[in-house]
């Protein structure tokens, strides 16, 4: 049996392709599209075809796995309207067997309508289902483009306290930052550079997909979103953002400072996230941290070792880019134990 599983988020809808037999997978293929929805989610049924023929015809696939986090953007009024958009636009878009991933579970058309909210940013849940194979006690961090998920997990099931988006922000186990499409200013009040403390710009002048350009951190493939100024991703136009961001440029800051910056605030975010993974830690008691996401070596790892926790890869188990889609990967796996 070929399931797709998808994660449809604000700004990336993520594909994994796996293919089981007798409930073993086989083979997995993973893609991914940069998609807008606040601007584009009409593009979304055009977008999910595409995404499973980079891999395979789609009359191949026998069911298709749906998560999400896309009803939160501003483009509904409220996420109940975005949940429903995008059941709708995937329910036009397939003729295959359709279930979402919801707090409880997969949950069929019929159960979505009846309580569209099950399936808001639910997309944790499918990630779990990966964690529990390497530890059934453990903390996940899954870091993405956008946001942070730290979810403890205690005999082989997710025990989040908070089950929506609202709630696990006051938890611990939602941290609104990520690798790419955050804002530096949303974190930072004053930057450190020789010696003197610069108060920040709050404007949409430069994100982390800048920072970790000039760290050499991530490559330009991986800068999927767009930039603030609408330039280009090389390094040198990322040191310019950053300049900005203290309200200076690239005549009044060298290299080394800019690269010096660009370290601090890195740090900076480590601390941000080690926050919220020390909330969740001290609640709970778990001492192992499993890290995934495009952010699991640069920010997860070195939040968890700031708190002296043990640290172990989903790399261990999968490819640095399923690792990447992980949601949609546990998704897929999902979609199959609800048929089976």
């Amino acid at each position: 049996m070929k399931i797709a599983g998808f994660d449809i988020g604000g700004a990336n809808t993520d594909l994994a392709v796996i293919d089981f037999e007798n409930g073993e997978i086989k083979n997995i293929e993973v893609d991914f599209a940069y998609l807008p929805m606040w601007s584009n989610n009409d593009d979304l049924s055009r977008v999910l075809i595409e995404l499973i023929e980079n891999i395979c015809p789609v009359s191949e696939i026998d069911a298709v796995g749906i998560s999400m986090t896309a009803e939160l953007v501003d483009a509904y009024d409220t996420k109940k309207d975005g949940v429903l958009d995008v059941v709708n636009k995937c329910e036009e878009t397939f003729s295959c067997p359709v279930a979402y991933v919801g707090i409880d579970g997969m949950l069929s058309l019929e159960e979505i309508r009846k309580d569209p909210l099950k399936a808001a940013a639910a997309n944790w849940i499918a990630t779990a289902q990966i964690a529990t194979l390497i530890s059934d006690n453990c903390i996940f961090i899954d870091t993405g483009s956008t946001t942070t998920d730290i979810i403890p997990i205690k005999d082989g099931s997710e025990c989040a306290i908070g089950k929506s988006d609202f709630d696990r922000s006051a938890t611990g186990e939602l941290v609104y930052t990520g690798t790419l499409r955050t804002n530096l200013a949303s974190f930072l009040d004053k930057v450190e550079l020789n010696g003197k403390e610069y108060r920040v710009a709050s404007e949409l002048f430069a994100q982390t997909a800048d920072v970790y350009m000039v760290l050499d951190l991530i490559s330009e493939e991986d800068y999927v979103c767009d930039t603030f100024d609408g330039e280009s991703k090389s390094k040198i136009d990322c040191a310019k953002r950053i300049a900005r961001v203290v309200c200076a440029d690239l005549e009044m800051l060298s290299e080394d400072e800019i690269i010096e910056m660009a370290k601090f605030i890195h740090q900076k975010q480590i601390e941000q996230i080690a926050d919220g993974l020390k909330q969740v830690h001290e609640t709970q008691g778990l001492d192992l941290i499993i890290t995934t996401g495009l952010g699991k070596d640069i920010l997860d790892k070195p939040a968890a070792e700031l708190l002296g926790l043990e640290v172990k890869s989903m790399g261990d188990i999968l490819t640095d880019e399923q690792c990447v889609v992980a949601p949609a990967v546990g998704t897929a796996v999902m979609m199959d134990k609800y048929l089976n």
